[in-house]
């Protein structure tokens, strides 16, 4: 008898990363909803403590000044304690402090502004790691050519908080009260933070996933280790890192066209449903539903987005040009919200709006980018400098329409201005960013 030869059979790789990027994307919701309470509970809030659109402009900024503060520490302490410690904690104390704003109310009006600033701030620095995580769990989980389908599931999850949580924060507001928006979603929040411990693991520890997906994360440009603490990392951000990261003209461009992109992502979560209510004279609960329909745009233009840029890669498009193609279409249809100021007529005015977020969405690529382009050995610093950036604006915009709003008496100059912004990200990543790239980090010491 002849012994057989054995042939080797190829190990099917599993598909574990798609599970991990859909709790990512759930996270995520719960976190762009947790941030929109305030939008939802905002008219009736300013009834009840008297608040005007100026005060009002500075209590829907509060999250941001923390938030922006809080993303360079917050990315070093992920690089530092590893992604899924530090996202845990982060989703656990965001939800509790969103809890304690709906007890604001029990305390007299001048009282209450002030502790719903500072609960406001406290989730804010709470929340800052978060985005920077993801870019971490994208770069370590996904290849070059997935890489920005699986970052624009994550950042469309801002729009599908307005299609599912809007429309019943509304609900909840009209129903019984303000007050119970944040409890709602803050106890939610607190109970997801455990399942968060169940799901996400860093590639190589997760006791599902085989060495096929490994290899073909790795061969296709994922980072395996980017989720991994650092474990001789040094007492604090390394400060000739971020100068490097500063000198680049590509980032430089890029940090640019985040912070604009972002003007209209905190517009959609700050003054727009006030918009609806104030401007085009709907009710709480209407205007709660409306703002689902260009919420569900920007959720099928963000999904689309990344799959479109990922398409044009495996086509052999270069990386600067799947990249930036999508962002450039995706700003030229968001200005286009504009042209509500020329229109009374209500079904048109939502399509506008629809239109110009479902190009936000499909422009909603900087953290593709960064994934893309952040030194391997900082994803955590990295990301946490390029959303400083983007979220100075989110101090910025409603501030700044606050006061559009009190000097004009209408929301017109306010819509510009957003628009505008829209223009200047297009021409940021046309004329600044030039090839997008992953940046060599040099040692300052040699």
């Amino acid at each position: 008898m002849t012994k057989k030869e054995t042939i080797p059979v190829l190990e099917k790789k599993t598909n574990i990363r798609w599970i991990i990027v859909s709790m990512l994307f759930f996270v995520t919701t719960i976190n762009y909803a947790d941030r929109a309470t305030i939008s939802i509970a905002a008219a009736p809030l300013q009834n009840d403590l008297g608040i005007n659109a100026v005060t009002m402009g500075y209590v829907f900024s509060a999250f941001s000044w923390a938030y922006a503060f809080g993303q360079i520490p917050g990315g070093w302490i992920l690089d530092k304690f590893g992604t899924k410690k530090v996202l845990f904690w982060s989703l656990f104390l965001w939800s509790f402090f969103t809890l304690l704003q709906g007890f604001v109310g029990f305390f007299n009006a001048g009282t209450a502004i002030v502790m719903l600033f500072i609960l406001r701030f406290i989730v804010g620095l709470a929340e800052a790691p978060s985005f920077p995580g993801n870019s971490q769990v994208a770069a370590s989980w996904f290849p070059n050519d997935e890489r920005a389908t699986a970052s624009a599931i994550f950042s469309a999850s801002a729009f599908f908080a307005i299609i599912v949580f809007n429309p019943l924060m509304s609900w909840i507001t009209q129903s019984f009260g303000w007050e119970y928006v944040f409890i709602v979603m803050g106890a939610g929040g607190i109970l997801i933070a455990f399942t968060w411990l169940k799901v996400i693991y860093n590639p190589k520890e997760h006791p599902r996933v085989n060495q096929a997906e490994l290899d073909y994360i790795e061969q296709g440009g994922g980072q395996l280790d980017m989720m991994a603490k650092v474990a001789n990392k040094k007492s604090g951000p390394n400060w000739s890192h971020i100068k490097q990261l500063l000198k680049s003209r590509m980032l430089v461009g890029v940090y640019i066209g985040q912070y604009c992109i972002s003007t209209l992502t905190y517009f959609f979560m700050t003054w727009f449903p006030v918009y609806l209510i104030q401007e085009r004279g709907m009710s709480i609960l209407e205007a709660g539903f409306v703002a689902s329909l260009p919420g569900l745009s920007g959720f099928l233009g963000g999904v689309l987005g990344g799959l479109y840029s990922d398409y044009l890669l495996k086509k052999g498009k270069s990386l600067t040009f799947a990249r930036k193609t999508p962002i450039i279409i995706g700003m030229i249809l968001s200005s286009s919200m504009i042209a509500c100021n020329y229109t009374d007529v209500e079904w048109l005015v939502v399509g506008i709006m629809a239109l110009a977020f479902f190009g936000k969405g499909f422009g909603q690529l900087g953290w593709a980018v960064m994934a893309d382009s952040s030194p391997k050995e900082i994803g955590g610093l990295s990301g946490g400098l390029f959303n400083t950036f983007g979220n100075i604006s989110g101090i910025t915009t409603p501030i700044i329409i606050g006061y559009i709003i009190a000097a004009t008496g209408s929301f017109n100059g306010a819509l510009v201005f957003v628009g505008v912004n829209a223009l200047v990200a297009m021409f940021s990543y046309l004329f600044i960013v030039g090839e997008i790239k992953r940046i060599e980090l040099t040692d300052p010491a040699k």
